[in-house]
């Protein structure tokens, strides 16, 4: 007996069944039964097969949209913020959960440094991004974000390539100031968000080409132990550990600035005072939250300064065109 004749002589009784079925003759309904079983049988396993096939699909990521913020509230007090961000630290278990990793954390000084300034204070903790603005009295200045793995070499390379942007931005201003004819107020106080814009944008690129004392804060991993010593080290204002960040380009870092002591408010920007309230008066224009920033966060530096339009409401100021794409990425916003 070869091998495959007990499979078939199993398989005969119901296949004989079925076809008796389908042919014996006289059984009237029998086989369009039969035939109406089978089709609605074989339907439902195509059905089945198209559902299985689209559900193998990869899964995509759910957490795009998704934002940490880590640091002080637009408005928030800053001696709660620090109280809070210290005790933080000392409630952090001895190690890190994921081993060798280490925990990100929030790095705010106590002055604008250097570079070189920087990695003094820093020492061998290691750096993911420094952040800084170009600290010019009353005036709004943009915070930047830029990528140092290397203090201060990361750094010097990064504020050439603000200093280059700022630059763009310069020129893009006073192109646009140059482009209204016009002598009615609202041109006067348009050419005026201009003008002071190219003053700022040509302050900050002279300033970052120069290496300035513009950093004020950075994002570091490490252990907790090496964070604590870190926080106990002269220049460093808090540490604020953030066990619950695990991608930098989702969150977004608002330290406090060296000069607020009460709250996280920026001042107002003096040459823009006349432009936002009408020639004539001087009062305070509207100023966006210190250090806020629009999603994802940047890579190298945030982006171009929004800055108050003519109170008018006649011809808004456009955004310049030289922006974070132009310099690898970015988002950010103005700060006092």
């Amino acid at each position: 007996m070869r091998a495959g004749d007990p499979l078939r002589r199993w398989d005969q009784p119901p296949l004989s069944r079925l076809a008796d079925a389908v042919t014996r003759p006289g059984d009237g309904p029998a086989r369009p039964r039969v035939l109406t079983t089978v089709a609605l049988l074989s339907c439902a396993a195509v059905l089945l097969t198209a559902v299985w096939a689209g559900d193998d699909r990869p899964t995509g990521d759910r957490t795009v949209g998704e934002v940490t913020r880590v640091g002080v509230a637009h408005g928030g007090s800053i001696p709660g913020y620090l109280r809070a961000a210290a005790a933080d630290l000392a409630a952090l278990p001895p190690a890190a959960p994921a081993a060798g990793d280490g925990t990100y954390a929030l790095v705010s000084l106590s002055s604008y440094l250097t570079p070189q300034g920087a990695a003094a204070i820093l020492g061998d903790v290691p750096v993911a991004a420094v952040l800084g603005r170009v600290p010019l009295a009353d005036r709004q200045t943009e915070i930047v974000r830029i990528p140092a793995q290397r203090v201060p070499a990361d750094v010097v390379a990064g504020m050439a390539e603000v200093a280059a942007r700022k630059e763009r931005e310069a020129a893009d201003y006073r192109a646009r100031s140059a482009a209204l004819a016009g002598g009615g107020q609202a041109e006067r106080e348009l050419r005026q968000v201009y003008d002071s814009g190219a003053e700022v944008s040509a302050a900050e690129a002279a300033a970052y080409r120069s290496g300035c004392a513009c950093l004020y804060a950075a994002v570091v991993r490490a252990e907790p132990v090496a964070l604590r010593r870190l926080a106990a080290r002269p220049g460093v204002r808090a540490v604020d550990p953030a066990p619950e960040v695990t991608r930098l380009d989702r969150t977004v870092f608002t330290p406090p600035l060296p000069e607020q002591r009460e709250v996280a408010r920026p001042p107002a920007d003096a040459g823009l005072a006349g432009a936002a309230t009408g020639e004539g008066d001087r009062g305070t224009p509207p100023t966006p939250p210190v250090g806020e920033t629009s999603e994802p966060a940047p890579e190298v530096t945030d982006s171009s300064p929004v800055r108050t339009g003519p109170a008018s409401g006649g011809i808004p100021p456009p955004t310049p065109p030289t922006s974070a794409d132009a310099a690898a990425g970015g988002t950010g916003a103005p700060a006092g």
